[in-house]
């Protein structure tokens, strides 16, 4: 009994979670990424944010550098947050480090891959519009499931997400019949 309500709170809050849309995603990492990626930028060059270009959009020189909602990659969060929450017997203490630590490398990748594609389209590298649209379309994916499998490996998770609750949930019902 126990378990199915550990279930039913794991999937009750990411059913929360999944009503509340994206943004709040957006609004806590937001920040948590332009502001560092400005910061980076302001090592090597005199970036400022561009008031009239938008809320997210470093100028440096005559380069426009707009750090949009894709860039921050809500998604990303959210599906590191799923793969947590749909993963069972995992203590709270450990399911908050995960998170925590999850969530803080995939801040870190993602900054470092703004700042490196600013790099390159500052500098006109003629590989700038492959790598953007790679990693658009695989990288951020292929990370964040790299995180997930390093997680698994060092916090020693043995449940499959999913999986291992559908097979309780179908054991606990071919028992009563």
């Amino acid at each position: 009994m126990e378990r199915l309500k550990n279930i039913l709170f794991r999937y009750g809050l990411l059913a929360l979670v999944a009503l509340s849309g994206l943004g709040f995603f957006y609004w806590i990492f937001s920040p948590l990424t332009v502001y560092p990626v400005f910061s980076l930028f302001d090592i090597f060059f005199d970036p400022v944010f561009c008031g009239d270009c938008g809320a997210n959009t470093i100028l440096i020189d005559n380069f426009q550098i707009e750090i949009i909602g894709s860039c921050i990659a809500g998604s990303a969060y959210l599906f590191l947050l799923i793969l947590n929450l749909v993963t069972p017997k995992i203590k709270i203490s450990k399911r908050l480090k995960m998170i925590g630590s999850g969530f803080l490398a995939f801040l870190i990748m993602n900054i470092l891959r703004i700042f490196i594609m600013g790099l390159m389209y500052i500098y006109g590298s003629s590989w700038f519009d492959f790598a953007h649209k790679f990693v658009w379309y695989i990288g951020t994916t292929v990370f964040v499931i790299l995180v997930w499998f390093i997680q698994v490996k060092y916090f020693k998770i043995k449940g499959i997400p999913f999986y291992s609750d559908i097979k309780y949930l179908y054991s606990g019902t071919k028992k009563k019949s």
